[in-house]
C-alpha cells in the first residue's frame, strides 16, 4: 500500500471558532492535501476564510485549494440545520435531492475522485459535521469510494 493510499480518503471540516492558522495548523496535523470548498457563496466576515485568502493561505502551507459551487447549500435551505431534529431531517433531505443535478453529481465525482488518491477535507463554516449540508456530501463520497474498494 502506497503512503498516498494510506493518507486518501475524505473527512469533513468547519472553521467556526477557529482562526485561519489555527486552522490550517490543524489541516496540516491530519495531514490533508486539498480541501474543498462546499460553501454555495466562499465569502466570509472571518478574516482569511474568504476564497481567495484562504486559498493563498493554504498554498503557503502546501494545501490545495478547490472550490465546488454546485456542492453549495442553498440560503433558504440553511437555517433549518439548526433547527429542530424534524427541520434539520428535511433540510437533509432537500439538500439531497438538489445532489440530482448534473453539476452537483459531477462535483461528488470529483471529490470521490481526489479523495482516492489523496487526504481531502470537505470544508463549510459548521464547526459539527451533524449540523452542515457537508454530512450529506461526506456520505456520499464514502459511498462511491467503498464502491471503487478504495476503504
Amino acid at each position: 500500500m502506497t503512503t498516498a493510499r494510506q493518507r486518501a480518503g475524505v473527512v469533513g471540516v468547519g472553521y467556526e471558532g477557529r482562526d485561519v492558522e489555527q486552522f490550517v495548523d490543524e489541516l496540516l496535523a491530519a495531514r490533508v492535501d486539498v480541501v474543498v470548498d462546499v460553501r454555495l457563496t466562499p465569502i466570509s466576515r472571518k478574516r482569511g476564510f474568504s476564497k481567495r485568502a484562504l486559498a493563498e493561505y493554504l498554498e503557503a502551507a502546501g494545501i490545495r485549494y478547490e472550490h465546488l459551487r454546485a456542492l453549495g447549500n442553498p440560503k433558504d435551505n440553511r437555517a433549518a440545520f439548526s433547527g429542530d431534529s424534524d427541520e434539520l431531517h428535511a433540510a437533509l433531505d432537500r439538500y439531497s435531492t438538489l445532489l440530482a443535478d448534473a453539476d452537483a453529481a459531477a462535483a461528488l465525482d470529483r471529490v470521490t475522485e481526489l479523495a482516492a488518491s489523496e487526504r481531502v477535507a470537505v470544508l463549510c463554516f459548521e464547526a459539527h459535521d451533524h449540523r452542515c449540508h457537508r454530512q450529506v456530501v461526506l456520505s456520499r463520497v464514502d459511498e462511491q469510494l467503498r464502491t471503487f474498494g478504495v476503504y
